[in-house]
């Protein structure tokens, strides 16, 4: 395998008399590619945190989640996930096309359970793959470089109670974000989500946070 720890890290574990037991863990804990329960917990899964770093080297944290098995394993070092209609700002997208290195966050909070993975990503724009998600603008390919799961003792257990509505549908038709409704944005929408948002009706900043606050 590939060097794993960084000098900070090996340091660290020096301090904290740990480098035997994180020697320990990397033999028998972290592969390179998933095995055949690790792939199927990843394709039952509904969300993940996504990590990605931008070109001034600062981290980005986002949330991504779908129907279960929007995370796809097409091989044991490849895995897909989409990109649906987001802010515009394209942060993580951004950060995969400067950078390429990611890591995902599986978490199942019913179990609960955890899997991460990192590895080199490439944003897909069209084709085969981004038509196979309906609603999806993009879809990220991930080639795996190591996985390994984690201690789940500090995760809260939690139970799913309803899927976002947000989702696009198999048709992929998914409604406008509340926020594109909001007044001062109109200018900067999309013709389509302009005209949407005349149909559902503007709202204010004021009244878009009331709603959030009602959930």
């Amino acid at each position: 395998m590939d060097a794993f720890f960084t000098d900070a890290q090996r340091a660290l574990q020096q301090a904290n008399a740990s480098i035997d037991l994180a020697n320990r863990l990397l033999e028998v804990t972290v592969a390179s590619e998933l095995d055949e329960s690790q792939a199927q917990f990843v394709a039952s899964q509904s969300m993940f945190f996504l990590a990605t770093v931008d070109e001034f080297g600062f981290p980005s944290c986002s949330y991504k989640g779908g129907h279960p098995g929007f995370v796809r394993v097409l091989n044991p070092s490849t895995l897909i996930f989409p990109n649906f209609d987001g802010n515009g700002m394209f942060m993580s997208l951004g950060n995969i096309k400067d950078r390429q290195k990611i890591g995902l966050l599986f978490i199942d909070f019913e179990k609960p359970q955890r899997l991460r993975v990192r590895g080199d990503a490439e944003v897909i724009e069209s084709g085969a793959l981004v038509d196979s998600y309906p609603g999806a603008q993009q879809v990220v390919q991930v080639t795996v470089s190591n996985v390994w799961v984690n201690c789940p003792r500090y995760i809260p257990k939690m139970t799913l109670e309803t899927a976002s509505p947000a989702i696009p549908s198999v048709d992929g038709d998914f409604p406008l974000a509340l926020w594109k409704r909001i007044d001062f944005l109109q200018d900067v929408l999309t013709k389509h989500d302009r005209e949407q948002a005349q149909i559902e009706g503007v709202i204010s900043i004021e009244t878009y946070e009331a709603l959030l606050g009602e959930g």
